[in-house]
């Protein structure tokens, strides 16, 4: 492959640390911007070292000014925990960031992808989830800075392709999981595995039986790099997830006996506007990108349970 200098907002976070190893791995020049918020510099402490990668800690909500080929971002704090941390600043981070990102991609005439999220569709009336679905989103709920953050953000990538032609590309992304994951980011694998590993009791909230589809990180990293390099004219979005679903008591199952943990299952009152069903359609990602997700639920888990594991629940 021809090597393009890359850049990867978010970089130094779970999923963009994967892709710049990917990218990198691929032979191009990466440059990783993160303010560390939510990403680590642990992430990508193997990496500084390579002359073919740089690190620069900076807030998308101000300008950068790089001469890149490519532009993925990434930056957004994508858990429940993170972003209602802050919710003004997560808002700024989808709407002023992503404005930055287009500016830049504008000016150097490099191509985009923004890393959208299956919680565009909110909590669905429709299931599974195809990208013709409009979604149902509370815009003022506990959740709505992120929602309808990253649904502006979509609206801002495909309002500045009809106004100057940018060079977009729009995924959504559903429930990925795999090493690198934080252990306090509240999301619902991570939580059960720290807590199996732990012999905690592991906390499920509703009454177990809503759906997620769960994702190896791999699995997205590959689809996310099709998605950047596949055919002129082909926009999104794209859903990129798995279509297996299970619901939370099946998960907190297969994680207690994968680890062997003594942990009860407790159950605790459901979130506000937390969704309770979510599957992806992927026949859009089958026929343009020639992706579907190859990793089964429980070798993933295996992997993710062992890098919990051997970084001491980190």
């Amino acid at each position: 492959m021809e090597r393009k200098r890359i850049l990867v907002t978010g970089g130094a976070g779970f999923l963009g640390s994967h892709l710049c190893d990917r990218l990198i791995a691929q032979g191009n020049d990466v440059i990783c911007v993160d303010n560390l918020f939510t990403g680590k510099k642990e992430n990508i402490r193997h990496l500084l070292g390579n002359p073919y990668f740089e690190f620069i800690r900076h807030d998308v909500t101000k300008s950068l000014y790089v001469e890149v080929d490519q532009i993925y971002n990434l930056a957004c704090p994508a858990s429940p925990v993170h972003y209602q941390y802050n919710p003004i600043k997560t808002a700024k981070t989808s709407v002023i960031g992503v404005l930055n990102a287009l500016g830049l991609a504008k000016r150097v005439d490099a191509r985009i992808l923004q890393a959208s999220t299956s919680e565009v569709y909110g909590d669905p009336q429709i299931h599974p989830q195809p990208e013709s679905y409009r979604g149902y989103v509370n815009p003022i709920g506990i959740r709505s800075c992120y929602d309808e953050g990253k649904r502006m953000a979509e609206t801002l990538f495909f309002d500045y392709h009809r106004q100057h032609q940018t060079d977009i590309k729009v995924i959504r992304i559903f429930n990925t999981y795999g090493p690198r994951m934080s252990a306090n980011d509240g999301r619902v694998v991570s939580n059960f595995i720290v807590q199996a590993l732990k012999n905690e009791d592991i906390t499920i909230y509703g009454d177990g039986t809503q759906t997620r589809s769960f994702c190896y990180v791999d699995d997205l990293i590959e689809g996310m790099i099709r998605m950047m390099n596949s055919r002129d004219g082909f926009r999104g979005p794209v859903n990129l997830g798995n279509p297996g679903e299970f619901t939370m008591l099946q998960l907190a199952e297969a994680v207690v006996r994968l680890t062997a943990s003594k942990s009860r299952i407790v159950y605790l009152p459901l979130p506000q506007d937390d969704p309770l069903q979510r599957k992806p359609v992927i026949d859009l990602a089958k026929q343009e990108l020639d992706w579907e997700p190859t990793v089964p639920l429980e070798e993933g888990l295996l992997k993710t349970i062992e890098y919990f594991k051997s970084n001491g629940n980190r």
